[in-house]
């Protein structure tokens, strides 16, 4: 018998290597004992034996078994690392075998994959930071700092998170958060480990207990409010809201505490919404009312849409997600009708839309404008906004020189726009140059690959054109290009308004 020790329960790497040298000596999976981290193994298998030297010739495998490793490892399933090794023999001598979907043994490898991708879901989408800070501002307890940090040394807000995972997916999740979050500095604590991120560097700690992590904070009140304004009892489905927003979670998340006076309250709010939608129709034609004056009302059943949109901004108002509030004169949020069907999503506030507090009315905002108004797509019509809410600039004397925000900035400021286009729900959404492509895509896009065509959304799968940014053709130095490509611009914005038209 052998054994192999793997330094932590999601081991890959160690797994990996272990797995291919025992693979190229023959040896059978019944005489490998898998353990972690010098726990005990299997009680009755005989002495162990080392690990043999590789005798084999070296082999691959199919990316495909790669992948479903990755995830698998990541089970609590103990018996994950013996079901890979028996699967890894077989690949030796049956290429193909991954393609098997009769396999008991695949079966249940894919199942455990599923469930650990499903996890790594669940902490995503559940997750919820509170801010932790004494009242003179410095920092309650080390453990919420990660190594190294001191009681009572003076840090920045930190944000704390408790999570309470079924398998071992802290470390794969990590770099999500960092991404997410990179502007913040945050720790996520669990029953098996904790993470922690100071802006540049991700570490870790033992695993921590619920007693410490924080109960609340004052945004929670806000985050309420919205929650609350969004609720919508005649889409109530409490069967599907359970499976995908399981009791287990609703500990760590404080909208859950109003789970249930809405459920409650449901039926007799989608009630009294059908009334009142049916007295504003009466008062629509008795009035003939203007269409903005409709527009507005139709946000109104239960006053939701607004509601939500006003508690969406007044949090925006105080962002610090990212570094880039502090030299910023304000948040610069997206204005517009509420039932807009295309939204426009740009870079980031200019000078002018900083000191302004409104998006594009800056000179790349006047080239818009007159575009949009050659095109003929009416701005009061569409919902615009930024990817990126605070002006980042490089001071030079007494100006103020654009910087291009950079991935983690962008990845920070996202959640905003996702609420923007949950509450606003456009039919057709429109990315202005790469930084809005990046936002909305999650990913880097060479407009001139994509501009031009419509393209699913990977959130939701709603509709997204690619076009330029007005602030390029400012930028174009030879006058004949910038005609060239501005009458391009204006082509997208024409298309785009066209399309909308037949969009339901």
């Amino acid at each position: 018998m052998h054994a192999v020790t793997l330094d932590e329960p999601d081991d890959f790497g160690g797994w990996r290597d272990a797995a291919r040298r025992l693979a190229m000596a023959g040896v059978a999976p019944g005489e490998v004992d898998w353990r972690v981290g010098g726990g005990p193994g299997d009680l009755f298998a005989a002495d162990s034996a080392p690990l043999p030297e590789a005798s084999g010739a070296a082999f691959n495998v199919p990316r495909a078994f790669i992948s479903l490793a990755q995830s698998v490892i990541c089970h609590s399933d103990p018996e994950r690392f013996t079901l890979l090794y028996a699967l890894l023999c077989r690949l030796r001598r049956e290429p193909k075998a991954i393609e098997d979907s009769a396999d008991p043994r695949l079966q249940r490898l894919e199942r455990m994959a599923k469930e650990v991708r499903r996890d790594i879901h669940k902490m995503r989408a559940f997750v919820r930071f509170r801010e932790v800070a004494d009242d003179d501002g410095t920092a309650r307890d080390s453990l919420l700092l990660g190594p190294g940090s001191q009681p009572g040394a003076r840090h920045e807000t930190r944000f704390v998170a408790w999570f309470e995972p079924d398998h071992h997916i802290v470390r794969t999740n990590a770099g999500f958060f960092v991404r997410r979050f990179a502007g913040m500095r945050w720790s996520i604590l669990t029953p098996e480990l904790s993470v922690h991120w100071d802006g540049e560097t991700l570490t870790e700690s033992p695993g921590a207990s619920r007693a410490d992590a924080p109960e609340g904070d004052p945004v929670e009140e806000i985050w309420k409010t919205y929650y609350a304004s969004i609720f919508n009892p005649a889409r109530l489905k409490v069967g599907a809201m359970l499976k995908e927003m399981p009791k287990k979670y609703w500990k760590n998340m404080p909208e859950t505490a109003l789970v249930a006076p809405l459920i409650a309250g449901a039926r007799e709010r989608e009630v009294a919404m059908v009334a009142a939608s049916a007295r504003q129709l009466d008062r629509i034609e008795r009035e003939g009312m203007a269409r903005a004056e409709t527009a507005e009302m139709a946000m109104q059943p239960g006053g939701n849409a607004l509601a939500a949109w006003e508690a969406l901004l007044e949090e925006a108002k105080g962002c610090t997600r990212c570094p880039l509030y502090k030299p910023a004169t304000q948040m610069v949020f997206g204005e517009g009708p509420l039932d807009a069907r295309i939204m426009f999503v740009g870079e980031q506030p200019g000078d002018q839309e900083d000191l302004a507090g409104r998006p594009f009315v800056g000179p790349a905002g006047v080239l818009f404008d007159r575009a949009l108004a050659e095109a003929g797509v009416d701005r009061a019509q569409t919902y615009v906004t930024n990817a990126v809410k605070h002006f980042k600039f490089e001071p030079r004397g007494k100006r103020r020189i654009h910087a291009k925000p950079d991935a983690g900035e962008i990845e920070a400021c996202r959640w905003w726009i996702e609420q923007e286009r949950l509450l606003i729900r456009p039919p057709l959404t429109v990315a202005l140059g790469a930084t809005a492509a990046r936002s909305l895509f999650g990913k880097a896009m060479t407009i001139s690959r994509v501009r031009g065509a419509p393209m699913a959304l990977p959130d939701d799968g709603g509709e997204a054109w690619v076009t330029v940014h007005p602030s390029y053709l400012l930028r174009l130095p030879d006058e004949a290009a910038k005609r060239v490509e501005y009458a391009r611009f204006v082509g997208d914005l024409a298309r785009i308004g066209e399309r909308v038209k037949v969009l339901a």
